[in-house]
């Protein structure tokens, strides 16, 4: 009967820790890690450089697993979606995965995804998603599903977490609104 109740108790925990949203360790207010990484941008290589984007204005920072996996996909059809929105507000968008980071180059012209509508880039060895605390806590060397709305002045004004893609896209282009109020 122990062993039972042991068993109970942890399939409890373990319930709890992956049913429970992540929670960035950067909050609001902070400084925003700067980086440079490869990216691509409708197929094409490129360097993306946080300070030359935050130059032009705020940058939506949003981490994601991996390139080709069901959340992801669903994820940057989202953004794509939107991206005039942000556009319209002054905003750059850049995904950042240290997943299939192989398969980026397709993964941000295909239509069903990125669409070549905003740039992907790759975080070799999850050196960028460990600087914000984006860890995929199941698979440490993947980014975690977190999104950052970064201020012109570097300092983080949002920052929301959540392995459910459905909502990033919202919750990041209110708070690039709020920026303006």
């Amino acid at each position: 009967m122990n062993a039972l109740l042991k068993f109970a108790a942890l399939s409890l925990v373990g319930t709890a820790v992956l049913a429970s949203p992540a929670f960035a360790a950067l909050k609001e207010g902070s400084q925003a890690p700067d980086f440079s990484a490869p990216a691509y941008l409708a197929g094409q290589p490129f360097t993306f450089k946080l300070a030359d984007a935050l130059k032009k204005g705020p940058v939506v920072v949003y981490f994601f697993p991996a390139a080709h996996t069901s959340g992801c996909n669903i994820e940057a059809h989202l953004f794509s979606e939107a991206i005039d929105q942000f556009k319209a507000q002054h905003a750059t968008v850049i995904g950042v995965t240290a997943g299939n980071i192989s398969e980026l180059a397709d993964f941000s012209k295909e239509t069903e995804h990125c669409g070549g509508k905003f740039p992907v880039a790759a975080d070799d060895g999850a050196k960028i998603a460990r600087q914000y605390d984006a860890l995929l806590l199941l698979k440490p060397g993947w980014s975690d599903r977190t999104s950052y709305v970064i201020a012109p002045s570097g300092r983080i004004t949002h920052v929301y977490s959540s392995l459910s893609p459905k909502k990033h896209v919202q919750e990041t282009l209110d708070a690039v609104k709020a920026l303006k109020k």
